[in-house]
Order: C-alpha cells, then sequence, then structure tokens
C-alpha cells in the first residue's frame, strides 16, 4: 500500500514540474512576443495557458485519489493540501500569461521606454515559478525561502518600470502626443502588473513549499 503511495507521490511531482514548465513557458512566450515581435509567439502562449488548465485538473483529480483512497499521514497530508493551494496560483499564473499576450495582440509596434528593467522583470518572476516548483519536488527549504526574499526585486522592478513610464509620459506630453501615446503607455503598465503577480503567485508557492516542510506557514509566523 505505502510503495503505491509513494509511487503516485511520485506522479504528483512529475506533474507539478511540468505544470511548473508550462508557466515558465506561457510567461517566457508572452514577453517574447513582447520585446521580440516573433511569430506564433501568442499563440504559444494562449495554448501553453490552455494545457495548464488542464493539468490544474489532472493533479486536483491524483490529489483527491491520494486523499480519498490512501489514507495518508500528517506530513503526507501537508504535502497534498500544499500541491491543491499551489496549483491554484499556477492556473493564475497561466491567466496572467494568456492575458499578457492578449494586450501585445493589439498593442502598437512601439518603442518600450528603457525596456531592460521591463524585460529583466519578466525574466526573474519566470525564473521565479521554476524556483519554487524545484524547492518543492527537492524538498529544498532555502531555496523556498530565497524566492519568498526575491518577490521584493520584482517588486523594485515594477517601481522602476513605473518611473520609467512617468517619465516617458512627461516627455509626450511637452511633444503634445499624449493622447496618441496614453493607450499603448497604459497597456505596458498593465502588462508590468500582471508580470508582478506572476512573482507574487511564485512567492504563495513557495510558501505552501515552506508549509509542507515545516508544518508553519510564513504568514503566521511574521
Amino acid at each position: 500500500m505505502r510503495n503505491r503511495f509513494d509511487q503516485q507521490l511520485a506522479l504528483l511531482n512529475v506533474e507539478l514540474v511540468t505544470m511548473g514548465a508550462l508557466c515558465e513557458e506561457a510567461v517566457v512566450y508572452a514577453t517574447k512576443a513582447l520585446f521580440q515581435k516573433e511569430e506564433g509567439m501568442i499563440a504559444r502562449a494562449e495554448d501553453a495557458e490552455v494545457q495548464i488548465d488542464q493539468k490544474e485538473k489532472d493533479i486536483e483529480n491524483l490529489c483527491m485519489k491520494l486523499l480519498l483512497e490512501q489514507q495518508p499521514v500528517a506530513r503526507d497530508l501537508r504535502v497534498i493540501s500544499s500541491a491543491l493551494k499551489m496549483i491554484s496560483d499556477m492556473e493564475r499564473i497561466g491567466d496572467q500569461a494568456a492575458d499578457i499576450a492578449e494586450i501585445v495582440k493589439y498593442m502598437e509596434d512601439r518603442q518600450i521606454p528603457n525596456p531592460a528593467h521591463l524585460k529583466e522583470m519578466s525574466d526573474f518572476a519566470a525564473g521565479m515559478v521554476t524556483e519554487s516548483i524545484n524547492s518543492f519536488v527537492n524538498k529544498d527549504l532555502e531555496l523556498a525561502k530565497k524566492v519568498i526574499v526575491e518577490d521584493d526585486v520584482v517588486d523594485d522592478y515594477f517601481e522602476k518600470v513605473k518611473s520609467d513610464l512617468i517619465a516617458a509620459i512627461a516627455r509626450s506630453g511637452q511633444e503634445q502626443n499624449l493622447e496618441q501615446d496614453s493607450q499603448f503607455f497604459l497597456d505596458l503598465l498593465m502588462i508590468a502588473k500582471y508580470i508582478e503577480r506572476v512573482g507574487d503567485h511564485a512567492t504563495n508557492i513557495a510558501e505552501w513549499v515552506v508549509y509542507s516542510i515545516t508544518g508553519s506557514h510564513p504568514e503566521e509566523t511574521n
């Protein structure tokens, strides 16, 4: 009985890694569509989001089987309950990537003000997603804590992007182009906010990893 349970837990890890990889791909595809204007990137981001939704259902079903059929002990219960919380955050990451792709689909092809900050922010947030899932699979408490701290880095990037856009709006106003530029700047701000939310969800995942390992959620100890 325990051998079968361990096999199903191993399958749960594989499914979570797959879902996490899809989340990272969705964010990468959506931001590539923004920065590189590569054909097909929007469609790939949207397709990844569909696969993420399906993975959420598959993992949820697997967790329910583990809970109902295997009578897990306390530590196993923490792992399974944490996985259920994590897939909810991963599903939201997929939604945000799809939202970015949807905005990019209708954006004007124009120069992004100081694009490095937005690019670095998106790369960093996508990396946090991978790290958070890896910390769960490897039961790596230190990596999970690292991801939680990294949320501040994404927040700092968001402030830099906002400052870049404020400066660009000021220049546009001086040149009397603000009316035609306003939608473009608003789109960029929305994209930055979605990326910032990706970082938040990766942090949530890492916090549930901490709970699965220690039995204490970081928010409860603050």
